[in-house]
């Protein structure tokens, strides 16, 4: 099941259109207004990790909140350039990841560092299968598959704990796919 389930968020047909140059702009730009509002809420809930993580988890937790908050400069820059008003109300999809992060916010901190990393896991598989040299969103693609970016997926497989969380990995995957799905609707 989460084989499938993991194919589904990461091989999504969003993904297939952003490599082939084939998503309508009006897709891909519904699809970023999202993803900085979750990237918002990302920000809050990891704030909040961060201050109950135990001390070897600090510095990659801190350096995600340096990152998002980077995340959220480069999401205005590119929404200004492409048109897109961020201020606009987070669809059903957004409000059911952001739901699960408040979640997060009662679970041991482990079972929240896993989450994170599952999170933060799926996003880098799901744009490195949309690489592509001729796409026109290249930018996009190449800015959520840099180095740095994998390196602190990598930092937090560290701190993860995936086994016998099989249906919290499933949640956020099929969260991840629905964000997807809302893209294209």
């Amino acid at each position: 099941m989460l084989d499938a389930l993991w194919t589904a968020a990461t091989r999504h047909p969003f993904l297939d259109a952003v490599r082939d140059g084939t998503i309508a702009d009006v897709d891909f730009n519904r699809w970023l207004a999202q993803d900085a509002l979750f990237v918002a809420d990302l920000l809050t809930f990891q704030s909040r990790l961060l201050a109950r993580a135990p001390r070897p988890a600090q510095g990659v937790l801190a350096g995600g909140c340096v990152a998002l908050v980077d995340e959220l400069d480069w999401f205005e820059v590119q929404a200004a350039r492409r048109g897109v008003g961020l201020e606009q109300p987070a669809l059903p999809a957004t409000l059911a990841y952001r739901e699960l992060l408040l979640r997060l916010d009662t679970v041991p901190v482990d079972v929240a560092l896993t989450a994170l990393w599952v999170i933060e896991t799926v996003y880098l598989d799901a744009w490195s299968s949309a690489a592509s040299s001729s796409s026109p969103l290249r930018e996009f693609v190449e800015h959520w598959t840099a180095p740095a970016f994998a390196a602190y997926v990598d930092a937090l497989g560290e701190l993860a704990t995936p086994e016998g969380h099989d249906e919290l990995v499933a949640e956020v995957l099929t969260r991840e796919v629905a964000f997807w799905d809302m893209a294209l609707t």
